[in-house]
């Protein structure tokens, strides 16, 4: 999740080689897979492989949800996605039923990026609605109620990222907007991170005395802290165990013009082996991992290779999630992460993610019954 800014029109000759970058084999057509199952449910961890996933440019709000984009996708890759990623601002006071209605009736099953944020969405500042205190305060709770019944009545399994790369200062939810390294007598001394820990308890809290247990509750960091200090680092945002199924990160490659051009395995590694030693069994998943197109600082197509090569290689990690979006930078300047980007990238995956280590459906068993 790294733009919102709105698609505008290009001149005559990108406009075309965009087009000519679109275009792509046809898939063999396959049967349709079986809705995702509904009732508790717990997600099985496959001790071979990774459940494979998408984010498919729903949108400037992320949250477009489409068959018709999700079966055009699928195609053109040549797989089906086990995962569907959209998000879910509190700026639209609402759980969005319809997205994963039809993520489920397709097969998949949803995360969804729920972010206290409200429009313009407008990044590296803070929020003025939506605060971490203002949650605290109880402002709040009806809308957290409301959604967590609908994910309850939604029924099926969903994975929920609440506040995602809170280790960055793009998002208003950082422990950036709420004092940063200021001393407190909270669990981690600081007031940024505790704040963040405070309220992310806060919400999971009120969701699940909803009866919403059919949530995979998503700690979702970004793969580098920024900036780098003690207060701001993974560890110091992390809930606890009660409050986390799965740890998250988002490893992105050269998405910006001015950015450097960084190799895969070089960047995932060291942010793997962090996260991993917050807890030592909770499954990671990479929530978000892409790469723009600038050929004239490296090749996407290898980036890409690499990526589907050395995922199924980290022992923990058990699900990934390409980010596919294309959008405009305020400078004028397009960032191009979409796998279709190029031929080369779009073979790159179609190539390598055809593997049988990439898995296209999440496989499931009931919860055990409790035990009174």
């Amino acid at each position: 999740m790294k733009s919102l800014y709105t698609f505008a029109a290009a001149c005559a000759l990108l406009c075309l080689l965009l087009v000519s970058c679109q275009c792509s084999p046809k898939s063999t057509q396959k049967a349709e897979r079986p809705e995702l199952p509904s009732g508790p449910q717990q997600v099985q961890l496959p001790a071979q492989g990774v459940y494979g996933g998408a984010y498919i440019d729903f949108g400037e709000a992320e949250d477009t949800v489409t068959l018709e984009a999700l079966e055009s996708f699928e195609g053109m890759v040549g797989k089906q996605m086990a995962i569907i990623a959209s998000s879910s601002y509190w700026g639209r006071q609402s759980f969005p039923t319809k997205n994963m209605e039809i993520i489920a009736r397709h097969g998949g099953m949803p995360l969804v990026f729920w972010s206290p944020w409200d429009e313009p969405y407008d990044q590296d500042k803070p929020e003025k609605k939506f605060t971490l205190t203002s949650i605290l305060e109880g402002k709040w709770d009806a809308y957290i109620d409301a959604w967590g019944d609908s994910a309850k009545a939604f029924g099926r399994p969903l994975f929920v990222a609440w506040g995602i790369e809170m280790n960055g200062t793009w998002f208003p939810w950082s422990g950036w907007f709420y004092g940063k390294n200021q001393k407190t007598a909270g669990e981690t001394g600081f007031a940024g991170s505790d704040t963040y820990r405070k309220a992310y308890r806060y919400v999971v809290d009120r969701v699940r005395a909803r009866g919403a247990s059919n949530i995979l509750w998503v700690f979702h960091a970004n793969s580098y802290s920024y900036p780098q200090d003690t207060w701001n680092f993974i560890r110091s945002y992390y809930p606890g165990r009660d409050y986390v199924d799965w740890l998250a990160l988002s490893v992105y490659g050269k998405q910006f013009k001015k950015d450097p051009w960084v190799n895969f395995e070089g960047m995932v590694k060291p942010c793997y082996q962090d996260i991993c030693s917050i807890d030592p069994t909770l499954p990671v998943m990479l929530a978000e991992w892409g790469v723009g197109e600038f050929s004239e600082s490296g090749n996407k197509a290898e980036f890409i290779r690499d990526a589907l090569q050395i995922i199924p290689k980290l022992p923990r990690v058990k699900a990934a999630v390409f980010w596919h979006e294309r959008w405009e930078n305020e400078d004028g300047s397009f960032s191009n992460l979409r796998v279709n980007s190029s031929p080369e990238a779009l073979d790159a995956f179609r190539t390598n993610f055809a593997g049988p280590e990439w898995l296209e459906r999440v496989r499931f068993a009931p919860h055990p019954p409790k035990v009174e």
